[in-house]
């Protein structure tokens, strides 16, 4: 497949004197996994909203199925439905993204918002409460769950409008345990159904566990390459440059030894283990 959401030379700034792009190019093809990463402060969030259209870049274009996406563009309520069907977005701060009385209202929201019939809007959010493990918080407000609890929340919110494109903004981040692996192994079940996928994301061992295609931002927030996943990881000049991993002096005795560190371990499958 070709490209189904792509960025070309866009470049941002905020309150228009402080760089979060420059000259960002990206194409995602429909059905793939990718990956955006970089340190904080780098721009992943930034091109993130761009591409979901909740930014409009200060120069570039945005293109969705190859039509463009713009401020212009998506004042026009058939393309605002096609583009908001199709392509999903995932806040790192679920606390922005949630806002109905109740989990339920929050899951049935969108599919109403795209025109589907109330009765196909609740098959779809019992559906993903039960695949969310969401049903016994139906008729809880958003403000008493727990930050895990919200998550779920979130990304089902998403889900009930089944897009096509999923742009996922640190979806591990700040997660305990149990929640962090149910989300992962759902990103993983969404990309073998066929959805395409795109992780913001600073941690390496996802990047390590779901093997995309990576794009890695610079501090100067520019893209400084595009490879494959073990490529990518295993470059740890790369990784030292754009303040992913970083290196350690240890004093012993007259001695001086430097060592780069990283915080995340490779995983292993059985089948691969010597």
């Amino acid at each position: 497949m070709g490209d189904i959401l792509a960025v070309k030379n866009i470049s941002y700034r905020y309150q228009d004197t402080i760089p979060a792009l420059v000259d960002v190019s990206l194409g995602i093809n429909g059905g793939g996994r990718y990956a955006v990463i970089g340190a904080n402060g780098s721009g992943k969030s930034t091109l993130l909203r761009i591409m979901s259209g909740l930014l409009y870049p200060d120069r570039g274009t945005v293109t969705f199925q190859e039509r463009e996406v713009s401020e212009r563009t998506l004042r026009n309520r058939d393309f605002l439905r096609f583009f908001r069907a199709g392509v999903g977005y995932l806040f790192q701060d679920s606390d922005v993204q949630l806002f109905c009385p109740t989990v339920f209202d929050e899951l049935i929201f969108g599919p109403m918002q795209l025109g589907l019939e109330k009765g196909e809007s609740k098959d779809r959010a019992d559906e993903i409460m039960k695949m969310l493990d969401l049903e016994g918080l139906k008729d809880r407000p958003p403000y008493m769950l727990s930050g895990g609890e919200k998550k779920r929340v979130a990304f089902g919110s998403v889900l009930t409008m089944n897009p096509q494109v999923l742009l996922l903004d640190e979806p591990a981040s700040g997660l305990d345990p149990r929640t962090q692996c149910l989300l992962t192994e759902l990103i993983f079940e969404l990309s073998q159904a066929g959805k395409t996928i795109l992780i913001s994301t600073h941690d390496l061992a996802l990047v390590s566990e779901f093997q995309p295609t990576v794009a890695v931002l610079s501090e100067d927030h520019h893209i400084e390459t595009i490879g494959f996943a073990d490529d990518i990881l295993r470059d740890e000049d790369l990784l030292l440059k754009v303040n992913l991993i970083h290196e350690h002096i240890h004093f012993h005795g007259k001695t001086t030894h430097i060592h780069r560190h990283s915080h995340y371990a490779w995983h292993r499958h059985p089948e691969t283990e010597d």
